[in-house]
């Protein structure tokens, strides 16, 4: 069992997708819990990515070949997953703020939030406050998250918060942002509750957010 958990988690970790993809069909035909494969090898696996990444021996192509192999395999398995295995850790709502139409960091996180067992509404580029404000009303998210490429649409982001708090549900969720111009100083005159540097830092401070 070992050995395939290790072969599915180095495959990912390698952003190597049809070896991810196979491995992951012949543990399960092997018998071997889905439940261990998403914790031990997918999970697991993005985590070293992450690790690697925040310690600059990844850099961001290869960030992003680990998280999409990660997200092919995960077809795979959610099928299989039953009980603990089958629940998601939380839900987030993600979005490019208005007038921001970059989203490569956005979808990092979101695909590293998925191997992490969350459940992830993507707004997409351009997001504006309404939208982030329907979307809470209509999914109830534990997290509305927010990323911004350009320093100007951070004020975008200060937009929908406000937005959020006017509606009266700004209470109800827990809200980080990210991106090249972000700074924590930044983020706490947004008025948001936690600043991500990367993909990484985001899913773990979401992790122990949740904890």
């Amino acid at each position: 069992m070992q050995e395939a958990i290790e072969s599915i988690r180095n495959a990912v970790i390698s952003g190597k997708r049809v070896d991810a993809v196979a491995a992951a069909r012949d543990a399960l035909a092997a018998g071997i819990d889905p439940g261990a494969i998403m914790k031990d090898a997918l999970i697991a696996a993005m985590s070293v990515v992450g690790q690697k990444y925040s310690s600059g021996e990844f850099f961001l192509p290869q960030m992003m070949i680990a998280a999409r192999a990660m997200t092919e395999v995960l077809p795979i398995i959610k099928p299989h997953l039953v009980g603990d295995a089958a629940k998601k850790r939380g839900k987030a709502v993600i979005g490019t703020v208005a007038g921001d139409f970059h989203d490569i960091g956005k979808n990092i996180v979101k695909m590293m939030l998925e191997g992490a067992g969350y459940e992830v509404v993507d707004l997409g580029v351009d997001a504006t406050p309404e939208a982030f404000v329907d979307a809470v009303r209509r999914e109830a998210p534990d997290f509305v998250l927010m990323s911004a490429l350009i320093t100007l649409t951070t004020q975008s982001m200060k937009r929908a918060i406000d937005a959020l708090d006017a509606a009266g549900v700004r209470s109800a969720v827990r809200i980080g942002v990210g991106g090249a111009p972000l700074t924590q100083k930044l983020a706490d005159e947004l008025g948001a509750d936690f600043f991500a540097e990367d993909a990484y830092a985001c899913v773990e401070t979401c992790n122990r957010m949740l904890a």
